[in-house]
């Protein structure tokens, strides 16, 4: 079984204009919220963990984990507003955010709201602004503390400079994290943004001598790379037709974390003796569910069935 840490929000994509109204498409989003949905809609058991508003769109935030089969009993709902992260996509399908959210319900975690967890319970995935913002990084940062001892904890930054635009204090929290978790995975872009002229072997192997077991960085259409105490291994990207590239890096951790618990690896140190020939069949698996997901608009995820 799975937990999902962090942010629940709406993605609100910008249409077209028509006499004065600007069109707007709301989509239930959110890195973390879509990593859960992508583990459910792949067969997994998971639950999230997060704070969500008592208002109309944050009921429908829940309805959305529930039927998409995501546990929410030990989620927070607070008396705050919900995130709204309005999205604008270039000509590519590339997306430009701009995030709504000073005071909202996702960021009130603290620690005395942190939940007791079942023993079923494997691996833990954290990631995005939740791990920056206060009070909720702190929260989730001593739920990692007191458990990676006993489960695999899973790390994607997924910056946001909208949201915290300090560039140091990501850093800060990448530093801190990658020491704590098991598995990270980062974008090419983000590690360029936060490490601006080191090499990617350098910052990987930086990472694994902090206590990582299998870095993996994800570079879009040029494919994905991966690090571990056996070496590094390449893929390219499969080749599609691009709708957006919204929820694609969601889609890859959430398939990375199915192929792990499907091939007896989810844990620490199955991770650190993870063959090349076995590290290659992980990427590929995430980068085709990737795929499948920048195939479509928005983050829809690809269901198990759909990889086979």
């Amino acid at each position: 079984m799975f937990l999902v840490c962090g942010e629940a929000l709406f993605d609100v994509f910008i249409g077209d204009e028509s006499n004065r109204a600007l069109h707007l498409d709301a989509h239930p989003g959110g890195s973390p919220f879509n990593v859960a949905i992508g583990l459910a809609r792949l067969g997994q058991p998971v639950s999230f963990f997060g704070g969500i508003a008592s208002d109309m769109l944050g009921d429908r935030l829940v309805r959305v984990l529930e039927t998409e089969g995501v546990g929410t009993a030990i989620l927070r709902r607070f008396d705050a507003p919900t995130t709204l992260g309005m999205v604008e996509l270039s000509n590519d399908g590339v997306p430009r955010y701009a995030f709504y959210g000073n005071g909202a319900a996702d960021r009130l975690l603290t620690h005395d709201r942190l939940p007791e967890l079942p023993s079923s319970l494997k691996a833990i995935h954290i990631g995005s602004y939740a791990t920056v913002v206060e009070p909720v990084a702190g929260a989730l940062e001593a739920l990692v503390r007191r458990e990676r001892a006993t489960r695999l904890i899973a790390y994607d930054p997924n910056v946001r400079l909208n949201v915290e635009p300090s560039v140091a204090r990501w850093q800060e929290k990448v530093e801190t994290l990658t020491g704590l978790a098991h598995l990270v995975k980062i974008s090419d872009e983000d590690a360029h943004l936060l490490y601006a002229g080191e090499r990617d072997d350098a910052l990987a192997q930086h990472w694994l001598a902090r206590g990582s077991n299998l870095v993996v960085m994800t570079r879009g259409g040029k494919g994905a790379s991966a690090w571990n105490a056996s070496g590094r291994v390449d893929i390219d990207a499969p080749r599609i037709n691009v709708a957006d590239t919204v929820g694609a890096g969601d889609t890859f951790q959430a398939a990375m974390l199915t192929w792990l618990a499907e091939n007896d690896s989810l844990d620490a140190s199955a991770l650190t003796s993870l063959s090349a020939e076995r590290t290659e069949a992980l990427l590929h698996f995430a980068a085709r569910a990737a795929a499948i997901t920048c195939s479509r608009r928005g983050a829809d995820l690809p269901k198990r069935g759909e990889l086979d």
